[in-house]
């Protein structure tokens, strides 16, 4: 890859750990700029993991510090997700990815639209529907298969399950999905770096930018709170949802 390559992928990986560290769905700039460079769809994936787990460390640091880990079973979801998301990243060889494609943004769209209308959505800590240790589990194994197999919107259906099913604010449920999102996205590194997938000076370049960005972004969210985090989900889920429609039928 030319230098020029390299500033423009740390760029990406400065967005992507920026947004990632607010609302999740960094990806939606660290993968087409992985692509853009010249990448093998595997290995930008691959290399995608690599870099973005680096961010998310960061920030789950940051938010450990803050307070915001000291949540029912978390431990519990992070291994679940941990494993599932090994489970997912094999299953990317073995099965179709299409049905997804064209399912999800559907979701995803649904979850903008709930957020909109519920005004008070995460701005304060609200009723718990299901046990946290059901949740836990439930969301570990389904959401973490799901990120290791596919991806895009992980981390807005993570936020959007802790503040309707556990009653969580939008700050510790930032905090939690971090977390959990760390654990599949190490899990689904390990498969890929086992299949080669990784490249490695692509990778480094980014994890410079996600440190820089993570770093700012989990700051804002210590100190700005639901109020800051909120547009931000909304925006992120919003463009998400559009990017995955385009992909699909455009």
């Amino acid at each position: 890859m030319p230098p020029t390559t390299y500033i423009w992928l740390f760029l990406a990986g400065f967005g992507g750990g920026f947004i990632d560290a607010i609302a999740g769905g960094g990806g939606l700039i660290t993968v087409p700029a992985l692509l853009a460079s010249g990448l093998p769809p595997q290995i930008a994936l691959g290399t995608n993991k690599l870099q973005s787990s680096c961010g998310t460390a960061l920030a789950v640091l940051r938010y450990a510090r803050a307070g915001l880990m000291t949540t029912p079973w978390l431990r519990l979801a992070a291994i679940f997700s941990f494993f599932a998301s090994m489970g997912g990243a094999y299953a990317v060889s073995l099965l179709n990815k299409d049905l997804l494609r064209q399912i999800i943004p559907w979701m995803l769209a649904s979850v903008a639209i709930y957020t909109a209308l519920n005004r008070k959505f995460g701005v304060h800590p609200g009723k718990t529907w299901i046990p946290p240790l059901v949740f836990a589990m439930a969301f570990g194994i389904t959401l973490g298969f799901y990120d290791g197999f596919f991806g895009p919107g992980t981390g807005s259906f993570w936020t959007i399950g802790l503040v309707a099913l556990l009653g969580m604010d939008l700050r510790h449920a930032t905090g939690y999905t971090k977390a959990v999102n760390l654990a599949s996205n190490l899990g689904s590194l390990g498969i890929f770096l086992a299949m080669g997938s990784v490249h490695f000076p692509a990778a480094g370049a980014m994890i410079a930018g996600q440190v820089f960005g993570a770093r700012l972004g989990s700051g804002l969210v210590v100190r700005k709170g639901a109020a800051f985090i909120r547009p931000v989900f909304l925006c992120v889920v919003f463009v998400m949802t559009l990017k995955l429609m385009w992909d699909f039928w455009g």
